[in-house]
């Protein structure tokens, strides 16, 4: 996701956008349909030479309606999309939060194995959807995997429930050794659930696109007026017709193709959502508020070798 300050840098804000892979596309297809329009424009004025049409360019203009009042709705529901996904990982921030401060305060301070395994655990949860609602859970990207964790998790088609188990039978253990109180473990059991809503909220998201036949329909629909347009212009305008419809070209494609670049916002486009930066800094916090201290990568690897 590109970071970037609001109403700050006019000019900087304008050259971020380059950077976006969709912008390439969008730029190839402008100047596609640039030299579509020249050779439109030769072949007319040069060659063909086709009268005027008066009525042309005012049918173009409500066509034009149309297809901006079909792009406002693609690119309002592609938004909704991705603001969704960023409270349900918000939501999963709190609640790995939560979790770590009731344990903190709960579990005995002289039991560092059941705190060091709540932290690995909520923060694997969250490395796991990440990686879940991309391409599928890698294992290799966890922290503080024994052995066991490592041949387990490898079977598992859905990680993130699996780690989700593990937090909840934890809870139990220390409640049935008598290290929580029963009024604890039902305050643990809220957050503890969340875990799997927020889970089950990213895949509904990543699971149910945009209905396809409308998808479908829209990039016909502006692929038919970029090609008939230059028809139009080209009588009127003359040569002038060329970048015309390429500013035209440019403004439909570039927000037909933003909106698509939102729609799944779980995965690695420059303006999706950062859910890596978010999973890595739940691990950070729940390891400082359950061990005091800061992971370290290093720590981590080694940590991996021995178990």
């Amino acid at each position: 996701m590109i970071i970037y300050e609001s109403n700050k840098h006019w000019l900087k804000d304008i050259r971020h956008l380059f950077r976006s892979w969709t912008m390439t596309k969008i730029m190839r297809s402008v100047l596609g349909i640039g030299v579509f329009t020249a050779i439109v424009s030769v072949v007319e004025l040069e060659i063909m030479n086709i009268p005027k049409f008066e009525f042309t360019s005012s049918v173009f203009s409500l066509l034009g309606i149309v297809l901006s009042i079909l792009l406002v709705f693609k690119t309002n529901t592609s938004y909704d999309r991705w603001w969704e996904g960023r409270q349900q990982w918000g939501s999963l921030v709190n609640h790995s939060r939560n979790l770590a401060i009731m344990a903190n305060v709960t579990f005995p301070q002289e039991d560092r194995k059941a705190r060091h395994r709540l932290a690995s655990l909520i923060s694997n949860f969250a490395i796991a959807l990440k990686e879940h609602l991309r391409k599928g859970a890698v294992v290799d990207e966890l922290v503080y995997l024994s052995e066991n964790d490592r041949k387990a998790y490898i079977e598992k088609q859905h990680l993130p429930s699996h780690i989700s188990m593990q937090i909840h039978q934890l809870i139990q253990h220390q409640y049935r050794e008598g290290q929580i109180t029963g009024e604890d473990l039902l305050n643990f059991k809220p957050h503890m659930q969340a875990l799997m809503d927020i889970a089950g909220a990213c895949e509904r998201i990543k699971k149910t696109p945009i209905p396809f036949s409308y998808n479908v329909y829209l990039k016909v629909f502006i692929t038919a007026y970029a090609i008939i347009l230059p028809l139009a212009l080209t009588p009127e305008m003359g040569y002038w017709s060329i970048p015309a419809v390429m500013f035209i070209f440019f403004a439909f494609i570039g927000i037909e193709m933003m909106a698509e670049e939102i729609e799944d916002p779980f995965g690695l486009d420059c303006n999706d959502l950062p859910i890596g930066d978010i999973a890595h800094n739940i691990k950070n916090n729940v390891f400082e508020i359950l061990e005091h201290r800061q992971v370290q990568d290093k720590e981590v690897e080694l940590y991996q070798k021995v178990f």
